[in-house]
Order: C-alpha cells, then structure tokens, then sequence
C-alpha cells in the first residue's frame, strides 16, 4: 500500500473493514450448541430433565468418548485434546509415565494433577430448563463425564439379577435423566441425579421424532484426527508450559476447538497418569484460557 492508497481509504468504508475485524477478534469462543445444566450462582446447586437421544448421521454409538488435559505450569496453562483419543502416543501421557515409574511420591503428586481426563458427549433433548426455558424443547450437544456415564451404564447393564435393561436413548423405550446439580467441596456433584420411568419421547410420534432425529448433531467431529493436534505441536506446547523450552519458539499449527473439561468432583487413581473425570461446568472459562 502507498500513501495515496492510504488517504483513499480515509472514509467510511475503512471503518466498516476494521469494525467488522473488531467483531471477529471479538467473538465468543463458547460453542452455543452445547448446552448446561442451569447453576444458581448463590447455592452452587442446579435441576434440569433432559433426554438423552439415538445414534444419528450413521455414528456406531449414540455418544462419543475424548480425553483431554489441562493443567497450569510456569509457561502458562496446557489446555489441549490427547491424541490417546486417537490410539496413540501423546506427549503428555508419555512424560506422566515416566516420572511415576520413579516410584518417588513428589513426581507421583505431579503425575495427579497432570492426568489424562476422560469426556463424553452425546445429543440430548431439553425437557425442563427452569432457569432458560427457550431452551425446552431444542436439541443441543451435552458433555459429560464418568459419574453420569456410570448411570447411563447401570441403565443398560443392570448390576442386580434381575434388573431389567434399559435402552435409555431409545425413543419409545428410554426414559428422561433428572439432572440434579449439587456443590460440593468447590466442585459440582451428580450424585442425585436419576433416570426417570421409561416413557416414550413426544408421545412416541413417529413423524415427530424423526423430524428430531434429523436435527441432532453429527458426534465424529470429536473423533476425527484432523480436529487433533500433531504430536510435534502438542510436544512443544507442553515443554513451554512445564518450563522446558523457551518462549520464543515457532508458532504451533492451530486445531480446530473442542470443548474441554477442567478438574472435577471425581479423582481416579486406579490408572496413574489417567483421570476419567470430567463433570463439570467450567467449560467457556477454560476455552476462554485455551484461546487467549
């Protein structure tokens, strides 16, 4: 650009160009087809129904599974997908591995606070959101972690003799999940939350439901490898988190975002270096952090 061209540019339409750049630079991170549950900001403490819904766009299973870890460290904080999500190596677990191997409890305690979380996320129907009742009635994508899983799975293999199966995301056999919100220690707590008796969703109307069925989302963008990171940038993201690497290394080659969970309620120690947690509604602050 010459300074003719710049003094051509003085005018109205320059400042659209940088206003419509404001907007940009300025846009939510937060992924609106996600939904959570209603917290009230006094009690920590939040109710909702909602129905969890079928297998759509030709996915094997109607949820999908991703780990993930976030931590902080002196370079900042590690926000980021694990490629183990992948069957593969990932930086992360690697150097996890190593430290608990030294049977020394200092790195052990390291380890814990660097594990690999475990998500799930599948489609769900809205029934009662008393505090964003616009909400009722709409699909939107949920995430969720091993404590709500765990429901899911005593629905469908029931741990008693007896006890009958439960498809809980079938449309005319499932049943709606209470979704019963509860702070506890810092940390919100499911323990309450319970499947409901099996009814059928929208009174079972064929038409409707696969009206519905068409609008959910396609859950393979959580799986698919071009949403990862390479190893080599997850690598170097990670020595300049932990203080091994200087600052001033080459840019990272961005992935798409993915919701990512933070620390929750639940601590599992059975593996080391992995933590299948992931309850909790801390999501658009730690997106926030990763995009910073």
């Amino acid at each position: 650009m010459n300074f003719a061209e710049l003094k051509k540019q003085s005018n109205s339409t320059n400042i659209e160009k940088l206003v419509n750049e404001l907007q940009k630079q300025n846009k939510s991170y937060v992924d609106d087809r996600f939904w959570t549950c209603p917290i009230d900001d006094k009690t920590g403490n939040g109710t909702a129904i909602i129905r969890f819904l079928p297998a759509s766009h030709d996915n094997p299973l109607p949820w999908v599974t991703y780990y993930h870890h976030s931590f902080q460290g002196p370079g900042g904080w590690y926000i980021e997908n694990s490629r183990t999500t992948l069957g593969e190596s990932d930086p992360v677990t690697e150097i996890n591995s190593e430290l608990w191997a030294t049977g020394i409890e200092a790195n052990k305690e390291i380890v814990r606070k660097r594990k690999r979380k475990q998500s799930y996320v599948s489609n769900i129907l809205v029934i009662e959101d008393p505090k964003n009742p616009q909400n009722e009635g709409n699909v939107f994508l949920y995430r969720y972690g091993k404590k709500i899983f765990g429901k899911i799975q005593e629905k469908l293999q029931p741990e008693f003799q007896g006890d009958q199966a439960i498809d809980i995301f079938d449309f005319w056999q499932g049943a709606n999940f209470k979704l019963k919100v509860k702070k506890v220690e810092g940390y919100p707590n499911y323990d309450s939350s319970f499947f409901e008796a099996q009814t059928p969703l929208l009174e079972g109307d064929d038409e409707k439901l696969e009206a519905l069925w068409k609008t959910q989302y396609n859950l393979s963008e959580f799986v698919d490898p071009k949403n990862f990171k390479s190893y080599a940038d997850l690598k170097a993201r990670m020595e300049r988190v932990l203080g091994m690497k200087k600052a001033s290394a080459g840019p990272e080659t961005p992935a798409p975002a993915m919701p990512i969970a933070s620390k929750s309620e639940d601590n599992d120690d059975s593996t080391p270096w992995s933590d299948n947690d992931g309850d909790d509604d801390a999501l658009n602050y730690f997106e926030g952090l990763k995009n910073r």
